[in-house]
């Protein structure tokens, strides 16, 4: 993600003197194992929300020994050692701590059940992180058409036969979206924005911050979902239920903000949702020694691609974005996209044309990425000022598809995550022929629907 610092210059002095009492580094402390749990698989419902359970139980998945906590033990052992305890990952049995002192890592390094310890932030010399983000105008006069629910947002739900599920029924009520990001500016301002379903908000990056007030590019994403105002924006799950989590820190690029987004997915997890969008991508970082090679990209090298690679297993489809940089030397698509049963979404634009910047695959071990293609070139999304703008990127062609995803799923309810994602596959117009650009092309929503309902 490109980053934007937005301060309060009134606020500068204030942060700076601040920042000389903040951790100045931050280590993912990997474990070697949970052998002195204090949780039984025999007893989830200690563990687990029975949301969470019954999602499992529903799709005959297996609660296993990735869902058991992180060992209270561990955790209260590298505490003693003089470090913060700042996120913990269950799924890839992880501690992620700050200090000031890297002698303490050392120590902790030494300890029995510690496998690795790995520095993942260094305190950036602007000291961005403690200062605050100055917020938008609000102007909340959006344009009113009278053609159609959706507004301009008309086209990139029609390309994939989005609105016909939408004429159905199926709008996404009662299915649950976790929308992953940076921030989402100004959201509690804008009046069109004011009756999208949100049931809670949590920041992994700094548990103190306005999640309000942070970046707008969830924001964005959000509205290409969630809108439900006919005539100036309808998403495609008007009617869904959202979280909405912040672990991009935008001040810094850094291997932290996948322990962030872990722990993000665990939560969403045991909140019960069944959709996560996240528009969210690492290649390059601050520490150039932490950058990824092509080689990497095989879902498995990356904390990130890991975690997402588990997302199918515990009952919950990830689409993600595939990554903008098509036009540059990279060229790849970027972690979390090269996991495996996720929906990683390249971007066209109207017309189903490639989007020049739209990150190309195959993945290291030659799997099929993108997955599927949707309008991210001129998207439709609201800005901070609460009207409606063009914004270009993956980061809105995956919400886009995110919220047709999670209507189809509501449409075709005894599928099971991995299904879903392969029935959606299958429904592209180019599942004959996939290819590493365009993957399997742009989906047929309402294909999909009709070939569940003849199969039932």
């Amino acid at each position: 993600m490109r980053k934007r610092l937005l301060i309060l210059s009134t606020l500068v002095l204030l942060a700076a003197g601040a920042s000389a009492q903040q951790d100045t580094l931050k280590y993912r402390i990997s474990l070697r194992d949970k052998a002195v749990t204090a949780y039984s698989l025999e007893r989830p419902e200690q563990f687990l929300s029975q949301k969470a359970i019954e999602r499992r139980r529903k799709q005959n998945l297996a609660i296993d020994s990735t869902d058991l906590p992180v060992c209270r033990k561990y955790v209260d052992e590298i505490r003693r050692q003089g470090v913060n305890v700042i996120v913990t990952g269950k799924w890839e049995n992880f501690v992620t701590v700050s200090c000031n002192d890297s002698a303490l890592i050392d120590r902790i390094a030494a300890l029995p059940f510690v496998r690795t310890a790995e520095k993942v932030w260094t305190a950036p010399k602007t000291k961005g992180e403690m200062m605050s983000a100055t917020r938008d105008s609000v102007v909340n006069t959006p344009k009113i058409y009278t053609d159609s629910i959706y507004g301009p947002a008309i086209t990139q739900i029609q390309l994939s036969n989005g609105d016909k599920l939408h004429d159905a029924g199926f709008k996404g009520q009662g299915m649950t979206i976790a929308v992953i990001d940076a921030g989402f500016h100004n959201l509690d301002k804008i009046t069109a924005m004011q009756n999208i379903r949100v049931l809670g908000t949590k920041d992994f990056v700094n548990p103190q911050a306005d999640l309000f007030a942070e970046s707008s590019h969830g924001m964005s994403v959000l509205s290409c979902i969630g809108m439900n105002r006919p005539g100036i924006m309808t998403g495609t799950a008007p009617e869904a239920s959202f979280w909405l989590l912040r672990s991009e820190d935008e001040y810094s690029e850094n291997l932290v903000e996948q322990d962030y987004w872990a722990a993000a997915v665990e939560f969403a997890d045991s909140v019960g949702v069944d959709v996560i969008n996240t528009s969210l991508g690492y290649y390059a970082f601050d520490d150039k020694s932490k950058n990824y090679k092509y080689r990497d990209l095989d879902g498995h090298h990356a904390l990130m691609s890991r975690q997402a690679s588990r997302i199918a297993d515990k009952g919950m489809v990830l689409v993600c974005s595939a990554g903008n940089s098509g036009m540059g030397s990279w060229k790849k698509i970027t972690p979390p996209g090269d996991a495996e049963n996720v929906l990683t979404v390249g971007a066209v634009n109207k017309r189903a044309l490639l989007a020049p910047f739209s990150s190309i695959g195959n993945t290291a071990d030659n799997r099929i990425k993108p997955d599927v293609v949707a309008v991210g070139e001129g998207s439709d999304v609201i800005r901070t000022d609460g009207n409606q703008g063009k914004a270009n990127g993956t980061s809105f062609s995956s919400p886009i598809m995110c919220g047709m995803v999670a209507c189809l799923w509501q449409a075709c309810p005894k599928l099971t995550a991995k299904e879903l994602i392969e029935l959606v596959r299958s429904s592209g117009d180019r599942a004959d022929c996939p290819d590493n650009i365009y993957g399997y092309g742009v989906p047929d929503i309402w294909k999909a629907y009709n070939s569940y309902k003849q199969k039932k």
